[in-house]
Protein backbone atom coordinates (compact mmCIF):
# COMPACT_ATOMS: atom_id res chain seq x y z
CA UNK A 1 0.00 0.00 0.00
CA UNK A 2 3.00 1.82 0.24
CA UNK A 3 2.96 5.39 -1.92
CA UNK A 4 -1.21 5.09 -2.48
CA UNK A 5 -2.01 5.35 0.82
CA UNK A 6 -5.35 7.75 1.33
CA UNK A 7 -5.03 10.90 2.85
CA UNK A 8 -7.08 11.15 6.33
CA UNK A 9 -8.23 14.54 8.26
CA UNK A 10 -9.29 14.63 11.44
CA UNK A 11 -12.32 15.79 13.55
CA UNK A 12 -14.44 15.72 16.55
CA UNK A 13 -17.83 15.75 18.10
CA UNK A 14 -18.81 15.73 21.54
CA UNK A 15 -20.64 13.16 23.76
CA UNK A 16 -23.95 13.15 25.58
CA UNK A 17 -21.76 13.68 28.58
CA UNK A 18 -19.66 16.73 27.55
CA UNK A 19 -16.33 14.43 26.13
CA UNK A 20 -15.04 14.92 23.29
CA UNK A 21 -14.52 12.06 21.13
CA UNK A 22 -12.07 12.04 17.62
CA UNK A 23 -11.83 10.48 14.58
CA UNK A 24 -9.96 9.99 11.40
CA UNK A 25 -11.70 10.60 7.73
CA UNK A 26 -10.77 9.02 4.88
CA UNK A 27 -12.26 7.62 1.20
CA UNK A 28 -15.14 8.64 -0.20
CA UNK A 29 -18.85 6.86 -0.64
CA UNK A 30 -21.58 5.57 2.17
CA UNK A 31 -20.98 6.68 6.15
CA UNK A 32 -18.51 3.71 7.93
CA UNK A 33 -18.06 4.00 11.15
CA UNK A 34 -14.44 1.97 12.61
CA UNK A 35 -14.91 0.71 16.42
CA UNK A 36 -11.77 -0.57 17.63
CA UNK A 37 -11.14 -3.32 19.85
CA UNK A 38 -9.53 -3.56 23.15
CA UNK A 39 -6.56 -0.97 24.47
CA UNK A 40 -5.99 0.18 20.95
CA UNK A 41 -6.38 3.02 18.69
CA UNK A 42 -7.28 4.28 15.32
CA UNK A 43 -3.83 4.24 14.63
CA UNK A 44 -3.53 0.24 14.73
CA UNK A 45 -6.83 -0.51 12.11
CA UNK A 46 -5.40 1.69 9.67
CA UNK A 47 -4.46 -0.77 7.07
CA UNK A 48 -8.28 -1.86 7.49
CA UNK A 49 -9.04 1.63 7.27
CA UNK A 50 -7.52 2.09 3.84
CA UNK A 51 -8.87 -1.05 2.77
CA UNK A 52 -12.62 -0.13 3.23
CA UNK A 53 -11.41 3.51 1.73
CA UNK A 54 -11.70 2.59 -1.49
CA UNK A 55 -15.22 2.17 -1.29
CA UNK A 56 -16.55 3.71 1.75
CA UNK A 57 -15.86 7.37 4.02
CA UNK A 58 -14.31 5.34 6.46
CA UNK A 59 -14.20 7.29 10.30
CA UNK A 60 -12.15 5.23 12.57
CA UNK A 61 -12.78 6.76 16.19
CA UNK A 62 -10.49 7.15 19.22
CA UNK A 63 -12.42 5.26 21.98
CA UNK A 64 -12.59 7.18 24.96
CA UNK A 65 -8.98 7.58 26.55
CA UNK A 66 -7.12 6.92 23.27
CA UNK A 67 -6.01 9.17 20.89
CA UNK A 68 -8.26 12.16 19.83
CA UNK A 69 -10.78 11.59 22.36
CA UNK A 70 -10.98 12.65 26.02
CA UNK A 71 -10.94 10.33 29.00
CA UNK A 72 -13.31 7.71 30.15
CA UNK A 73 -14.39 9.69 33.02
CA UNK A 74 -15.40 8.75 36.12
CA UNK A 75 -19.21 6.86 34.97
CA UNK A 76 -17.76 5.38 32.64
CA UNK A 77 -19.86 2.18 31.32
CA UNK A 78 -21.39 0.65 27.98
CA UNK A 79 -23.53 3.23 28.28
CA UNK A 80 -21.08 6.23 27.65
CA UNK A 81 -19.61 4.02 24.29
CA UNK A 82 -22.92 3.87 22.72
CA UNK A 83 -23.42 7.61 23.09
CA UNK A 84 -19.97 8.45 22.00
CA UNK A 85 -21.17 6.04 18.52
CA UNK A 86 -24.39 7.85 18.60
CA UNK A 87 -23.00 11.14 18.25
CA UNK A 88 -20.62 10.08 15.79
CA UNK A 89 -22.91 8.57 13.65
CA UNK A 90 -25.15 11.76 14.03
CA UNK A 91 -22.24 14.51 13.32
CA UNK A 92 -21.36 12.16 10.03
CA UNK A 93 -24.68 10.74 8.92
CA UNK A 94 -22.82 7.36 8.54
CA UNK A 95 -25.10 4.16 9.04
CA UNK A 96 -22.62 1.05 8.36
CA UNK A 97 -20.84 -0.17 11.66
CA UNK A 98 -18.04 -2.18 11.78
CA UNK A 99 -16.21 -3.75 15.28
CA UNK A 100 -13.63 -5.58 16.56
CA UNK A 101 -13.64 -7.84 19.67
CA UNK A 102 -14.61 -4.94 22.33
CA UNK A 103 -15.73 -2.37 19.37
CA UNK A 104 -18.01 -5.24 18.30
CA UNK A 105 -19.63 -5.85 21.42
CA UNK A 106 -20.21 -1.96 21.34
CA UNK A 107 -21.66 -2.13 17.98
CA UNK A 108 -23.91 -4.34 18.70
CA UNK A 109 -25.40 -2.63 22.04
CA UNK A 110 -25.43 0.82 20.20
CA UNK A 111 -27.86 -0.76 17.46
CA UNK A 112 -30.66 -2.19 19.81
CA UNK A 113 -31.26 1.51 20.12
CA UNK A 114 -29.80 3.57 17.70
CA UNK A 115 -32.23 4.58 14.56
CA UNK A 116 -29.12 5.34 12.40
CA UNK A 117 -27.52 2.01 12.30
CA UNK A 118 -28.62 0.06 9.13
CA UNK A 119 -25.97 -2.73 8.88
CA UNK A 120 -23.10 -4.13 11.38
CA UNK A 121 -20.19 -6.00 10.71
CA UNK A 122 -18.43 -7.35 13.27
CA UNK A 123 -15.09 -9.40 13.62
CA UNK A 124 -15.44 -11.85 17.11
CA UNK A 125 -17.35 -9.79 19.25
CA UNK A 126 -16.27 -9.71 23.03
CA UNK A 127 -19.78 -11.62 23.85
CA UNK A 128 -19.67 -12.27 27.35
CA UNK A 129 -23.86 -12.44 27.90
CA UNK A 130 -23.46 -16.58 26.64
CA UNK A 131 -21.84 -18.32 29.48
CA UNK A 132 -18.87 -19.18 26.86
CA UNK A 133 -16.44 -17.34 29.29
CA UNK A 134 -15.73 -18.21 33.18
CA UNK A 135 -15.11 -14.51 34.34
CA UNK A 136 -13.53 -15.89 37.45
CA UNK A 137 -10.15 -14.31 36.57
CA UNK A 138 -11.73 -10.75 36.63
CA UNK A 139 -10.71 -9.60 40.52
CA UNK A 140 -7.19 -11.01 39.65
CA UNK A 141 -6.76 -9.03 36.87
CA UNK A 142 -8.10 -5.74 38.59
CA UNK A 143 -5.51 -6.35 41.56
CA UNK A 144 -2.81 -6.61 39.19
CA UNK A 145 -3.98 -3.57 37.34
CA UNK A 146 -4.47 -1.68 40.54
CA UNK A 147 -0.78 -2.46 41.28
CA UNK A 148 0.48 -1.21 37.80
CA UNK A 149 1.55 -5.03 37.12
CA UNK A 150 1.07 -4.80 33.56
CA UNK A 151 2.25 -7.78 32.47
CA UNK A 152 0.63 -9.80 35.05
CA UNK A 153 -3.02 -8.43 34.57
CA UNK A 154 -2.40 -9.29 30.71
CA UNK A 155 -1.57 -12.66 30.99
CA UNK A 156 -4.57 -13.00 33.78
CA UNK A 157 -6.67 -11.62 31.22
CA UNK A 158 -5.57 -13.38 28.46
CA UNK A 159 -5.55 -17.35 30.02
CA UNK A 160 -8.84 -16.23 31.60
CA UNK A 161 -10.68 -15.57 28.27
CA UNK A 162 -8.50 -18.23 26.34
CA UNK A 163 -7.46 -15.74 23.60
CA UNK A 164 -5.26 -17.82 22.01
CA UNK A 165 -3.72 -21.91 21.86
CA UNK A 166 -0.21 -20.50 22.70
CA UNK A 167 -0.87 -18.12 25.61
CA UNK A 168 -3.29 -21.46 26.62
CA UNK A 169 -0.16 -24.13 26.96
CA UNK A 170 2.84 -21.60 28.18
CA UNK A 171 3.34 -21.19 32.02
CA UNK A 172 2.47 -17.99 33.43
CA UNK A 173 6.17 -16.79 34.81
CA UNK A 174 6.57 -17.07 31.06
CA UNK A 175 4.23 -15.37 29.36
CA UNK A 176 5.23 -12.60 32.19
CA UNK A 177 8.71 -12.37 30.98
CA UNK A 178 8.13 -11.96 27.74
CA UNK A 179 5.53 -9.69 27.70
CA UNK A 180 7.97 -7.30 30.09
CA UNK A 181 10.54 -7.73 27.34
CA UNK A 182 7.85 -6.52 25.03
CA UNK A 183 6.82 -3.50 26.90
CA UNK A 184 10.42 -2.37 27.19
CA UNK A 185 10.72 -2.58 23.19
CA UNK A 186 7.81 -1.11 22.86
CA UNK A 187 8.64 2.15 24.78
CA UNK A 188 11.61 2.64 23.46
CA UNK A 189 10.29 2.73 20.02
CA UNK A 190 7.92 5.30 20.60
CA UNK A 191 8.16 8.17 18.54
CA UNK A 192 8.01 11.75 19.52
CA UNK A 193 4.34 12.67 20.59
CA UNK A 194 3.76 8.75 20.29
CA UNK A 195 1.70 6.29 22.56
CA UNK A 196 3.27 3.53 23.06
CA UNK A 197 1.61 0.22 23.85
CA UNK A 198 2.45 0.09 27.76
CA UNK A 199 1.22 3.10 28.02
CA UNK A 200 -2.79 2.26 26.28
CA UNK A 201 -2.72 -1.05 28.22
CA UNK A 202 -4.12 0.59 31.10
CA UNK A 203 -7.53 1.18 29.27
CA UNK A 204 -7.82 -2.80 28.77
CA UNK A 205 -9.23 -1.89 32.59
CA UNK A 206 -12.38 -0.05 31.23
CA UNK A 207 -12.72 -3.46 28.28
CA UNK A 208 -12.94 -5.70 30.66
CA UNK A 209 -15.49 -3.50 32.51
CA UNK A 210 -17.88 -3.46 29.92
CA UNK A 211 -17.46 -7.58 29.45
CA UNK A 212 -18.55 -7.96 32.83
CA UNK A 213 -20.93 -5.29 33.12
CA UNK A 214 -23.15 -7.28 29.48
CA UNK A 215 -22.17 -10.71 30.78
CA UNK A 216 -25.71 -10.02 32.70
CA UNK A 217 -27.59 -8.44 29.62
CA UNK A 218 -30.08 -10.26 27.64
CA UNK A 219 -28.33 -10.32 24.24
CA UNK A 220 -29.49 -9.15 21.32
CA UNK A 221 -32.23 -11.19 20.10
CA UNK A 222 -34.05 -7.96 19.42
CA UNK A 223 -31.27 -6.55 16.94
CA UNK A 224 -32.96 -5.37 13.59
CA UNK A 225 -29.89 -4.17 11.90
CA UNK A 226 -28.30 -6.57 9.18
CA UNK A 227 -25.39 -8.26 10.54
CA UNK A 228 -22.44 -10.14 9.68
CA UNK A 229 -20.28 -12.06 11.74
CA UNK A 230 -16.98 -13.17 10.84
CA UNK A 231 -14.35 -14.91 13.33
CA UNK A 232 -11.17 -16.75 12.43
CA UNK A 233 -10.79 -20.55 12.03
CA UNK A 234 -7.65 -20.05 14.95
CA UNK A 235 -9.64 -18.70 17.86
CA UNK A 236 -10.17 -20.96 20.83
CA UNK A 237 -13.56 -22.64 21.26
CA UNK A 238 -15.16 -19.94 23.88
CA UNK A 239 -14.96 -17.47 20.87
CA UNK A 240 -17.15 -19.91 18.38
CA UNK A 241 -19.39 -20.83 21.71
CA UNK A 242 -20.61 -17.52 21.94
CA UNK A 243 -20.76 -16.72 17.88
CA UNK A 244 -22.71 -19.78 17.90
CA UNK A 245 -25.11 -18.85 20.75
CA UNK A 246 -25.20 -14.97 19.10
CA UNK A 247 -26.31 -16.70 15.92
CA UNK A 248 -28.78 -18.78 17.26
CA UNK A 249 -30.70 -15.72 18.94
CA UNK A 250 -30.17 -13.52 15.61
CA UNK A 251 -30.92 -15.99 13.08
CA UNK A 252 -30.81 -13.54 9.89
CA UNK A 253 -26.85 -12.82 10.58
CA UNK A 254 -24.57 -14.06 8.12
CA UNK A 255 -21.11 -15.60 9.23
CA UNK A 256 -18.24 -16.23 7.39
CA UNK A 257 -15.07 -17.92 8.67
CA UNK A 258 -11.36 -16.69 7.70
CA UNK A 259 -9.20 -19.33 7.25
CA UNK A 260 -5.92 -19.52 8.84
CA UNK A 261 -6.16 -16.49 11.50
CA UNK A 262 -7.11 -15.79 14.89
CA UNK A 263 -8.43 -12.55 17.06
CA UNK A 264 -6.21 -10.07 15.68
CA UNK A 265 -6.60 -10.36 12.39
CA UNK A 266 -8.08 -6.32 11.57
CA UNK A 267 -5.13 -5.70 13.46
CA UNK A 268 -2.20 -4.01 11.56
CA UNK A 269 0.27 -6.01 10.45
CA UNK A 270 -1.48 -8.93 12.70
CA UNK A 271 -3.25 -10.84 10.76
CA UNK A 272 -5.70 -10.09 7.66
CA UNK A 273 -6.94 -6.63 7.05
CA UNK A 274 -7.20 -6.71 3.63
CA UNK A 275 -9.28 -10.24 4.11
CA UNK A 276 -11.66 -8.71 6.33
CA UNK A 277 -12.80 -5.37 4.63
CA UNK A 278 -12.97 -7.65 1.48
CA UNK A 279 -16.22 -9.33 3.46
CA UNK A 280 -16.90 -6.46 5.15
CA UNK A 281 -17.11 -4.72 1.26
CA UNK A 282 -19.36 -7.28 -0.09
CA UNK A 283 -21.64 -6.85 3.02
CA UNK A 284 -22.38 -3.69 2.93
CA UNK A 285 -22.35 -3.22 -0.79
CA UNK A 286 -23.06 -6.42 -2.16
CA UNK A 287 -23.56 -4.58 -6.34
CA UNK A 288 -19.95 -3.33 -5.64
CA UNK A 289 -20.76 0.34 -6.00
Amino acid sequence: MAGTLTPYTTGTVTSADGTTIGYRRLGEGPGLLLVTGGYLTAEHYMELAQALAESFTVYAHDRRGRGLSGPPGEGYRMSAECEDLDAVLAETGARLVFGHSSGGLIALQAALSSPNIDKIAVYEPALSMYGAYDLSWIPRFEREMGRGELAEAMVTFLKGVRADRWTDRLPRRLLVFELNRYFRRQRRAAGPGEESIPGLIPLQRFDVQIFHEMASSDGFADLRAELLLMHGDRTPPPVHEAMDALQATVPHAERVVLRGVAHEAPVNGRGAPGRVAAHVREFFDPMGR
